[in-house]
């Protein structure tokens, strides 16, 4: 696709944004940070707030410790709960935007379609869907997995009649109040929403495909004592931090170091689901027969009970096909529904989607990974998509703690490349293919015995070969470590000076 840069927007930056989520907005606060103020952040809504502005459904809310859940550098002393719901956190993060003057660099109403790597210019040239275009040497992405919904390939689904929408896109102002309802899928999602709908519906048919394992979930609210120490005195929040980030950094023990320790935790779950669920048929029906940890680990305290509900049956045949007005499940039993509510995940084996990214010689991004799956070095960079960084990219999804953690780690990568192309005059910097390859051998390597993959389950982990491209199969520290500094040794590099072709580093 060519582009015309005489109908640019704006001038070349340094750095281009896609999102504002946490990844966007951390990455725009570090540049403010280190005096760097020619970037844009491109968003396609009109308000910053990632995953957490798009997920409204009902009992939304995060399923890790609000104290972990917060930038490093922008602490929360106010949190009303120890596991903080959307709105929260939505006010949060548009909270980050204003105290760091960042709206000003949003771009709001931008939604990218592509984004092509200018090997002559060394600038990615990226455009919008109403047609406006950007330039920047450098192009971030913080498109996150969990913004773009999975919709089930069910047939006759588009012939329904009633009220149908997935729940990252909750319709509001429809009242379920005395409406038969279907709800597909039981994962994270799911068992908040659930549990908030079966007081106000006449009937709900749950369509389960696979039981996820539920542990308790130890929320309480934060008593205004406990706030007023935290603003009055921050090191206790930032000791409270490093305690809930050490206690939940153990679990690596079970879910990598050795699987077999989940054991201990099953069972915590089986007493949570039989203290919960005294009905034996039902809970035959909710029980996994897969290892805990396998699947993304769910926390809960009133899903079982919302289950227990006369007015609701679980229903753990397949969904065959949709009519006009009910839904048909693998016994070729239909049952009436006013609504469908799609509790089925989002496109996480898909982060970029095909015709988004190209790099050198105009390649998709997608091209590079049908071979192989989808990967890069430290989950930020693809070999032949120089000065092109992922944030939350392949294998740095955590199954044990706070995901804000992997994307602090993963600014600070980025920031030390920008700082280092700007002091050694480099135009363009590009993983070597070597380097990518083994790092990803050694990542496949270490998830291939850990719980994802050897635990007897299939899970949005996992890619359709079974590979496993989306857990980092270790410590969280571990890889803060090996992205504290940008090693040049790892790349192929292009000098401002130079014209010649790409040459290793220490060439």
């Amino acid at each position: 696709m060519a582009f015309d840069t005489s109908r640019a927007a704006e001038q070349p930056m340094s750095v281009l944004i896609i999102g504002t989520g946490f990844s966007g907005l951390g990455m725009a606060v570090r540049l403010r940070q280190a005096g760097i103020e020619d970037f844009a952040l491109l968003e396609r809504a009109q308000s910053v707030g990632g995953t957490w502005r798009d997920n409204r459904y009902p009992g939304c809310a995060c399923d890790v410790q609000s104290h972990l859940y917060s930038f490093s550098f922008d602490q929360n002393p106010d949190w009303s709960r120890m596991f903080a719901q959307q709105p929260e956190i939505e006010r949060y993060l548009q909270g980050v935007a204003e105290r760091y003057d960042l709206l000003r660099h949003v771009r709001f109403g931008t939604d990218v379609r592509s984004a092509h790597y200018d090997e002559a210019a060394a600038l990615w040239r990226v455009r919008s869907a109403d047609g406006r275009e950007f330039a920047g040497r450098v192009l971030v992405s913080g498109m996150g997995a969990l913004s773009n919904p999975a919709l089930p390939k069910i047939a006759g689904l588009d012939r329904f009649q009633g009220k149908l929408f997935h729940s990252a896109q909750w319709d509001h102002d429809y009242d379920l109040a005395g409406k038969r309802v279907a709800v597909i899928g039981t994962g994270a999602s799911a068992i908040q929403f659930v549990p908030q709908i079966v007081p106000k519906v006449a009937h709900l048919d749950l369509y389960q495909r696979t039981p996820p394992w539920i542990m308790p979930k130890p929320d309480r609210p934060i008593s205004a004592f406990e706030r007023k120490l935290f603003r009055r005195l921050p090191f206790t929040q930032t000791l409270m931090r490093a305690g809930l980030y050490a206690f939940l950094e153990t679990r690596v023990l079970g879910f990598v170091v050795n699987p077999k320790i989940m054991a201990l935790v099953q069972r915590q779950a089986q007493k949570h689901m039989q203290r919960q669920v005294p009905d034996a048929a039902l809970r035959a029906k909710l029980t996994p027969n897969y290892r805990i940890g396998c699947k993304r680990v769910l926390i809960s305290n009133d899903y079982y009970p919302a289950l227990m509900q006369p007015q609701v049956d679980v229903i753990t045949d397949e969904v065959r096909e949709i009519r006009e007005h009910a839904v048909v499940s693998g016994d070729g039993r239909g049952r009436e529904v006013d609504a469908i509510i799609l509790g089925t995940g989002f496109t996480v084996q898909d982060p970029i989607p095909r015709g988004a990214i190209f790099g050198r010689g105009g390649r998709d991004l997608w091209d590079t990974w049908k071979d192989h799956g989808v990967e890069a070095y430290l989950g930020a960079s693809v070999h032949g998509f120089p000065n092109f960084f992922m944030l939350m990219g392949p294998n740095t999804g955590l199954g044990h703690t706070s995901q804000v953690y992997m994307i602090e780690s993963q600014i600070a990568y980025v920031m030390d490349a920008i700082r280092q192309m700007r002091a050694q005059g480099l135009r363009a910097v590009e993983v070597r293919a070597d380097v990518q390859q083994r790092f990803n051998a050694r990542v496949q390597g270490n998830v291939n015995t850990a719980v994802w993959n050897s635990g007897g389950c299939k899970s949005w982990y996992l890619d359709a070969r079974g590979r496993n491209t989306t857990i980092w199969p270790g410590f969280t520290f571990m890889f803060r470590r090996r992205t504290r500094h940008f090693q040049l040794q790892d790349y192929l590099v292009e000098r401002a000076a130079a014209a010649s072709a790409a040459t290793p580093a220490n060439a």
